[in-house]
């Protein structure tokens, strides 16, 4: 029976030496990676069963790796790894395609639990669409964000939960709200610069940070 294949992305050598050990003794095949650029190459490149990765990382963020992750492999599972303060973004982070989430310190059991039910349960689901399929939804967020400050200030401080009142599946969510004018556009077309207003707004280190970009 072959080994079942996990990538660890954190840039704490700590986590990193901690998921491989429990993980091991399962016989998993562990790698790990302490660079989120370079964890989302091998991801992207190489063969996994399953992703676990941290939110806030000083190269690329949590919420980038997920969506890069999920964009070229649609079935396989990412968990996001966090910390007591970045739990609001790792539930952020299943709204918009993570399986779970687990908190720093946590126990081999929960660690294995999350990884296991993660694994069965993406054997079974249908991966969401990684296409633009709401084109006018998306537009309506667009061009509500380039008026609407009250809309804005919602974006920017509760992200996921600003856009529950619209039709969009989480990739289109997290195109979105990660600013991801390229792919949107692939599918709309040209935006017009009241349209692309606020994917390329100036977000502050700290808004990114919070978020996990």
């Amino acid at each position: 029976m072959n080994k079942k294949k996990a990538l660890v992305i954190d840039d704490e050598q700590i986590v990193l030496d901690s998921v491989k050990r429990i993980l091991s003794e399962e016989d998993y095949e562990v790698e790990g990676s302490l660079s989120g650029q370079k964890g989302l190459e091998w991801a992207i490149q190489k063969n996994y069963d399953v992703i676990l990765t941290d939110i806030r990382m000083p190269d690329i963020g949590g919420m980038l790796v997920l969506r890069d992750i999920k964009r070229a492999k649609p079935s396989l599972p990412v968990l996001i790894i966090t910390g007591y303060a970045t739990v609001r973004s790792a539930v952020q982070a299943m709204k918009l395609g993570a399986a779970d989430y687990i908190e720093k310190p946590f126990t081999p059991e929960e660690l294995l639990k999350a990884v296991d039910t993660a694994i069965e349960t993406a054997a079974t689901e249908t991966p969401e669409a990684q296409e633009i399929i709401h084109k006018e939804e998306i537009l309506k967020v667009l061009e509500r964000a380039a008026t609407d400050s009250e809309f804005v200030y919602k974006l920017l401080h509760h992200w996921v939960d600003a856009l529950e009142g619209y039709n969009l599946t989480g990739p289109e969510k997290l195109a979105l709200l990660t600013g991801d004018k390229e792919w949107i556009e692939k599918y709309t077309g040209p935006l017009t610069a009241k349209q692309r207003r606020w994917l390329e707004r100036p977000m502050s280190a700290e808004m990114l940070r919070s978020f996990g970009w």
